[in-house]
């Protein structure tokens, strides 16, 4: 894939529901980023995120919040049929087969990174104290990052860009976003 026309994200996730390590534990290290109940981070789902695109595996609602690991995606968006399932925990009896609503892409494991980056250690940084993530009231569980940010990532971790080698598999796994 042409990395210019790759694009990055970053996407929440409480590590108590679905932590980076669960991903890497998944079969094939890939499930779906499911759950997703906000009408902005799910338009970003199924209209923006594309197969290749790499993602900023971020831990949220914890004590020190931070970009844990990279993934990237794998399967454009679909419905999420977590919304279909009454006995899922983001059930919504506004969606059906006809109008699912609600959407999500699956995601695969690529690698930890060599040490958390908090808030505090985003912040203090020249180019990503002005990633999304740290405007105040941003709440998005998915979210745009920009390619500067996405190899500032990298850099400041030591790694190269896990994007530009690996072949892409079609999978298909449930990731609670």
């Amino acid at each position: 894939m042409n990395s210019n026309m790759r694009r990055y994200w970053l996407m929440k996730s409480e590590p108590d529901c679905f932590s980076f390590e669960d991903l890497r534990q998944a079969p094939q290290q890939t499930e779906p980023w499911d759950g997703v109940r906000n009408y902005q981070a799910r338009n970003l789902l199924r209209d923006e995120i594309q197969v290749g695109d790499g993602v900023l595996f971020y831990h949220s609602n914890i004590k020190q919040p931070a970009i844990v690991g990279l993934a990237r995606v794998v399967k454009p968006g679909y419905p999420d049929h977590t919304a279909l399932d009454p006995r899922a925990d983001h059930f919504d009896p506004r969606a059906s087969e006809e109008n699912p609503i609600w959407f999500m892409v699956d995601v695969q494991y690529l690698w930890p990174l060599p040490f958390a980056m908090t808030r505090s250690f985003l912040s203090e940084h020249p180019v990503l104290k002005e990633m999304g993530v740290l405007k105040k009231g941003n709440r998005l569980s998915v979210q745009p990052v920009t390619a500067e940010q996405w190899q500032t990532v990298l850099d400041v971790a030591g790694l190269e860009d896990p994007l530009e080698d690996q072949s892409l598999k079609n999978t298909q796994g449930g990731v609670h976003g």
